[in-house]
């Protein structure tokens, strides 16, 4: 069982940054794969960026890749997303999500329904 904490998210002006934070609690944080999606009302949650096991490998959709960066800190429990250069369609829930145990495989890792825990969530909104 893996319980996860998003925080740091608000709103900001286009070309502003913000880092999201997301803390697990459980165990064996170190064998999840761990994943940020968004979520626009009346969309599906879509893959944002992911991280492997030891944090060595990353990832993310073409929309967000130079912009964001996700990282992990396996000691501390703690997964985040920073975000440069932000833009209005940046404008998300953004869900915090980890995966046990799954092959680093983008089939797999950018699938949400391969992840079978995720956080309440927190609101990102960019102006223009």
């Amino acid at each position: 069982q893996v319980l996860l904490v998003e925080s740091g998210g608000g709103l900001v002006q286009a070309g502003d940054s913000l880092r999201l934070s997301c803390g697990a609690s459980g165990s064996a944080f170190s064998l999840h794969t761990m994943a940020w999606f968004r979520q626009t009302p009346g969309q599906e949650r879509a893959f944002v960026a992911a991280i492997d096991l030891s944090g060595g490998s990353a990832d993310y959709t073409n929309s967000v890749a130079g912009r964001f960066t996700i990282s992990r800190d396996n000691a501390k429990n703690t997964v985040s997303l920073q975000m440069n250069r932000l833009k209005p369609e940046d404008t998300a829930v953004y869900y915090c999500e980890a995966q046990f145990l799954r092959p680093w495989n983008r089939t797999v890792y950018a699938d949400e329904l391969q992840y079978g825990y995720w956080g309440q969530g927190t609101q990102v909104t960019v102006t223009s």
